[in-house]
């Protein structure tokens, strides 16, 4: 299978990466920077610039890449950074997956649990509704910004985790 991955230098995104080239899979990285070897595609998030030939032919593309949320004190420019980063990255990537033929079978992005909010003891499940904050909000936009990917009958997986945690990071 043919793997295109964005915040493939993240925690999650390097062991997801280094997993499935061990399984035998062919990785492609997305990266903002010039690419520096033949695995790497370069993208902009921001302007939504992706490398469309390179992507062509991938079987799956997830998309791990955004501002860290406990990366710098949430000021009202960084609160703009965290939404824009996943706002905007997750457009360009779905844009870009639904103009590809053949388009990948799945679109695997990453989400938070902050799309619940705080709601203290309450069990929630996937099915509970959103909550209310900034996160809650974000991460809201964040999976509606997929719908690109959506509307050309791609698979989208919005996988909400938690906070991370390894010996890693």
């Amino acid at each position: 299978m043919k793997v295109a991955v964005t915040g493939a230098s993240g925690l999650i995104g390097s062991a997801l990466c280094t997993n499935l080239t061990t399984e035998g899979h062919a990785v492609l990285r997305l990266v903002r920077r010039a690419p520096e070897t033949d695995g790497e595609i370069q993208w902009n998030p921001t302007t939504g610039d992706v490398d469309l030939a390179a992507l062509q032919g991938v079987d799956a593309i997830v998309h791990l890449a955004g501002a860290g949320v406990g990366d710098h004190r949430w000021t009202d420019a960084y609160k703009k950074e965290i939404r824009d980063s996943r706002v905007l990255g997750t457009t360009a990537i779905a844009t870009a997956a639904a103009s590809l033929d053949p388009k990948p079978q799945v679109l695997v992005c990453g989400s938070a649990i902050g799309y619940y909010g705080d709601r203290g003891d309450e069990i929630l499940t996937e099915t509970s509704a959103k909550g209310t904050g900034f996160l809650a909000d974000v991460v809201a936009d964040w999976e509606a910004a997929a719908d690109p990917a959506r509307h050309a009958n791609i698979r989208v997986v919005n996988a909400r985790t938690g906070l991370v945690v390894s010996q890693d990071g």
